[in-house]
């Protein structure tokens, strides 16, 4: 039985250990979704996540013997991270098995700390098979992301400080992995303010505790951006927590995830990766739930791959119309591309990518085939950019 005790002894042991990170009201987010959003921005920890709260409790409860045996964890990243560090803090030696699909930012900060990384299999369940196979046979000491009530209670510190910065809060919302930090923050808060709403969040692809609290079998699988929730089993702890105190799981689709880190991006200037962004994504898709309401929301990680927070950005310009892909028929004679370019520039577009084709893909020869992408302001912006163009051109929007 985990209690509001052990969090706040969790607390105790973590104090300069792992950052207090700050909780801040976002007029940006508030605006975009209706709720007073207040959020707590645990992408700023050390290792870029909130994991480092039930590592450093857990490594901290180590004895003498198990240090020198060493600990051993599975991890898609963020908690392999947290490990490592808080095991080269203790000068602990540490063995960390991630899946083979872990973006290579978290492998390699992993590696940073000190930890012998073993890349194994194509589910977070292989790797973590691996990983006891290996505490078996060299007498480590295996530290569950999840399954493990000293995690439990490092996790739920995070509610513990953001009940304490913002004591007003109606609800909390909390991505869902396997179960850890909505099993720890469950307990805080509930034990800190019995009235409080409290969801978890799940992306489409992997929603096993929304399926297991519905009483269905576990289907989960595919591409999710969310890669540090894409867990397939829920912990047994955390879920006879969650399962008797829980408000809601929230499931939401991939692309509100994308639009999600988007807008932390520019609206809050705060980097999430697909996980740590999912809370914002539940606030996005279901409005209705938490318009009017101050509603708190953790930004759990911030270490997304540079490539796909760019590929991320540039689809929520393509699909919020500020960025234009056109594809236009057009002669082929002298003077025509100076004109497209002079109507896009006389209405404040900016051209940023041109394709001329004239040799292939055409139906004649006197004709040639234009593709452009276009800067906007905004959708009214690009709908004026393309009424001009299609005064003189066939234009179609790609």
């Amino acid at each position: 039985m985990i209690t509001l005790a052990d969090v706040e002894a969790a607390a105790k042991r973590l104090s300069g250990k792992v950052i207090r990170t700050p909780t801040v009201a976002s007029a940006a987010i508030s605006a975009a979704t209706g709720a007073e959003a207040v959020l707590k921005l645990d992408n700023l920890q050390v290792t870029g996540a909130f994991k480092e709260r039930g590592a450093a409790n857990r490594l901290a409860l180590l004895t003498e013997d198990e240090r020198a045996r060493g600990v051993i964890a599975m991890s898609a990243g963020n908690h392999a991270q947290a490990v490592a560090r808080h095991a080269k803090l203790l000068g602990v030696p540490a063995t960390i098995v991630m899946p083979k699909f872990t973006p290579s930012s978290k492998v390699t900060r992993t590696s940073a700390w000190g930890a012998e990384v073993v890349l194994h299999g194509e589910t977070l369940a292989e790797a973590a098979t691996h990983a006891r196979h290996l505490a078996e046979i060299r007498q480590f000491v295996f530290v569950h992301p999840y399954d493990d009530p000293a995690v439990i209670a490092g996790q739920g510190t995070l509610a513990l400080e953001m009940l304490e910065d913002a004591p007003a809060l109606d609800a909390l919302v909390i991505p869902v992995g396997g179960g850890g930090l909505l099993a720890g923050c469950l307990i805080a808060a509930m034990a800190i303010k019995p009235g409080i709403a409290i969801y978890g969040v799940e992306v489409e692809a992997y929603a096993p505790m929304a399926q297991r609290l519905a009483g269905r079998a576990v289907s989960v699988g595919g591409a999710t951006i969310a890669e540090g929730i894409a867990v397939r089993d829920i912990g047994e702890v955390p879920f006879e927590i969650v399962r008797r105190r829980l408000t809601e799981v929230l499931v939401v689709p991939e692309r509100a995830v994308e639009e999600a880190i988007g807008l932390l991006v520019e609206g809050a200037k705060t980097v999430a990766e697909g996980a740590g962004a999912a809370g914002i994504a539940a606030l996005l898709t279901y409005p209705e739930r938490f318009r009017g309401k101050k509603v708190g929301v953790p930004i759990t990680g911030g270490n997304i791959d540079a490539r796909i927070l760019s590929d991320v950005l540039l689809r929520t310009l393509l699909r919020d119309g500020r960025l234009l892909r056109l594809h236009l028929q057009i002669p082929d004679r002298p003077g025509v591309l100076a004109d497209i370019a002079g109507k896009i520039g006389e209405r404040g577009g900016n051209i940023i990518e041109v394709s001329h084709q004239r040799l292939h893909a055409v139906s004649s020869v006197q004709a040639a085939e234009l593709e452009i992408m276009v800067e906007a302001r905004d959708p009214t912006h690009a709908a004026s950019i393309v009424e001009a163009l299609e005064k003189s051109y066939v234009v179609r929007r790609i």
